[in-house]
């Protein structure tokens, strides 16, 4: 029998923390190359890129591999890095977007991945990268996410938003969240234990005073009656967090992956995101997982659902495809195997083209989680739509 009452723990982490500025900075860069094609009439299906960031105190490096328009410089590059870290709020002494020093260590794309990926003649694009990715929706929440992840986002994302209002002038900008979730009847129903842990600008803030701050604006956004007497706090929890980002812990790029995800609440095939274009199947391929599952969990057929796709580099195809309904499903899951299949192109061409993502995109997923987020109005987060439902629908009928 599936366990039917439980704890269950997620974190999240804010844009300021070190691994996401390292994330922003590394999809930065992505979008500058896709917004630069545009410019330069350039086929965004083209760019590749594999940005990889590293941030200690006043101090960025980039490196990996990438091709692009020929007017991408290094200047504009590092004009990137320093409009990315102003935009997060780091004016601080140990890091601060116009005094931290950057290198950039970027070169050409390896021609032997180019030309197991780049179509020629009568081969298809190939996939850019071997691996499994997964895709997983839920009814726990109104974004069809795990109600421990998704809410732990909600409260760094609401902490932000006061920050650069100048609401909270106090908040700097490194922050981590933590919900414990109890389950009653296999669903969620209150929060036990709360942690968030934020930087403090003034050094002279103690825990209490960070706890009358903070603790408002977490009762916002969780549901109502979630929060009881019995739930326990912990508001920055060592007593003191002034110093923080870079200056505090070094940053990498890709090094938050379940908090990008998840929260643990599914399985994860071990690639990271951010600093990727979508040939990198790590990326796109777990963008059109959490696309079908979340389709087929709004089409009411079960009441969670995780989805596997395998790739192998240069290979066009998925390898295999793998329905798990976690025996909640209506349907037959071999039925949803072939039913995906078949309403979906699933090469790498085929994912970019459907979910529009040879665009610059991708700095604003760096953040508070890649899935669960509201599709915007420039193409970001299209695979959190919902236009499969009825053809879904209609394929298993």
């Amino acid at each position: 029998m599936v366990r039917q009452k439980f704890l269950f723990t997620s974190e999240s982490v804010s844009e300021g923390h070190p691994d996401k500025v390292c994330d922003r900075i590394s999809d930065e860069i992505v979008d500058l190359f896709y917004r630069q094609a545009e410019i330069d009439g350039l086929d965004a299906a083209q760019i590749r890129a594999a940005c990889e960031t590293l941030t200690t105190t006043n101090k960025v490096v980039v490196a990996g591999e990438y091709r692009a328009s020929a007017s991408i410089t290094k200047d504009k590059i590092e004009e990137t890095i320093r409009r990315a870290i102003k935009s997060i709020g780091y004016e601080q002494d140990g890091f601060h977007w116009k005094k931290a020093d950057v290198e950039i260590l970027l070169h050409e794309q390896s021609v032997d991945i180019a030309q197991g990926v780049d179509a020629s003649g009568n081969k298809d694009e190939g996939a850019g990268d071997q691996g499994i990715m997964f895709g997983y929706a839920c009814h726990e929440t109104p974004d069809l996410m795990p109600a421990p992840v998704y809410y732990s986002h909600k409260i760094l994302q609401r902490l932000a938003e006061v920050r650069h209002s100048g609401e909270q002038p106090a908040l700097g900008p490194d922050s981590k969240s933590q919900i414990t979730v109890r389950y009653e009847d296999g669903k969620p129903v209150g929060i036990a234990e709360v942690v968030v842990s934020h930087q403090h600008i003034d050094e002279s803030l103690t825990s209490a005073d960070m706890h009358d701050i903070i603790t408002p604006y977490v009762r916002e956004v969780v549901p109502a009656g979630w929060i009881s007497d019995d739930t326990v706090w912990h508001i920055n929890p060592t007593g003191k967090f002034f110093i923080g980002g870079p200056d505090g812990d070094c940053g990498l790029t890709g090094r938050k992956i379940i908090v990008d995800t998840y929260g643990g609440a599914a399985p994860h095939g071990g690639g990271a995101f951010s600093g990727k274009d979508p040939t990198k199947v790590d990326r796109s391929a777990a963008y059109v997982s959490r696309y079908l599952a979340k389709n087929i969990i709004a089409a009411d057929l079960a009441d969670r659902c995780t989805i596997q796709l395998s790739y192998a580099i240069g290979v066009a195809r998925p390898l295999s495809i793998n329905v798990n309904l976690h025996d909640t499903g209506k349907v037959g899951e071999e039925n949803l195997e072939e039913v995906i299949g078949n309403i979906m192109d699933l090469r790498p061409r085929g994912i970019r083209d459907h979910l529009q993502l040879n665009r610059p995109i991708y700095a604003r997923t760096a953040a508070y989680g890649h899935f669960g987020r509201t599709p915007d109005d420039e193409g970001g987060f299209s695979w959190e739509k919902l236009d499969l439902v009825d053809a879904i629908k209609k394929a298993v009928s």
